[in-house]
């Protein structure tokens, strides 16, 4: 572990961020916005999937699990490769610092811990796009409900980990997990919802087992 603090404040309480005030109220949102937003899209495209007559109960399932594993998989290299890549011009640190550097500054904001619509909701319309570029509907539509369900999952997790108390055995894992990212060593575990690609390519944290001690025999 390290002795390095890696975090200007713990307090819920939002820093400024913006001189003009229309910017700082777009970059700040209360957890409830993503459900409000989100779970009537999910549910169109879940109905569009259903309704559409043509995908059975087993491909209907087989896209929605690979929405669900895709969502995973760009959270992790959203997380990896770009909330964590560091520029090295100063407007690359300027950006830098208000996409994902103020979080790890000040990591319990209870208004910056979801994406903004102002951001969720020009992602999701690219991703879409993406999607339907080489996925066929009726599998287009469930594959993006639970890609959105996906997202959905990660927001609410990530503001759960920083302000809930949760019990359970899995959920302590996945905040342990999510937390070291914070406060042990922000170059590892950058799986928010699932440590799964952190365990694929190896970016996880190594668990050390404490060492035993050996008994010589007094003669």
């Amino acid at each position: 572990m390290t002795n390095k603090k890696l975090y200007v404040s713990n307090s819920p309480e939002s820093i400024r961020l913006f001189d003009q005030g229309w910017m700082e109220i777009l970059s700040k949102v209360h957890f409830s916005i993503p459900l409000i937003i989100f779970i009537p899209v999910i549910g169109y495209f879940t109905y569009l999937a259903i309704s559409s007559g043509l995908l059975g109960i087993i491909d209907f399932v087989a896209w929605s699990m690979l929405g669900f594993l895709a969502w995973t998989l760009t959270e992790y290299v959203m997380h990896r490769f770009i909330f964590h890549y560091h520029p090295k011009s100063e407007y690359g640190k300027k950006l830098h610092f208000i996409f994902h550097g103020i979080h790890h500054d000040y990591p319990c904001d209870r208004l910056r811990l979801v994406l903004p619509p102002s951001v969720s909701l020009p992602l999701a319309a690219g991703f879409f796009f993406l999607w339907k570029s080489f996925i066929p509907a009726p599998g287009l539509y469930a594959f993006m409900g639970t890609f959105l369900l996906g997202y959905l999952v990660y927001d609410m997790f990530h503001y759960a980990i920083h302000h809930l108390e949760v019990k359970g055995k899995l959920w302590n894992t996945l905040k342990t997990h999510h937390l070291k990212h914070h406060y042990v060593n922000p170059d590892k575990g950058f799986g928010v919802s699932s440590p799964l690609w952190d365990y694929i390519v190896r970016s996880n944290f190594k668990e050390t087992k404490p060492e035993s001690k050996s008994h010589t025999a007094v003669s």
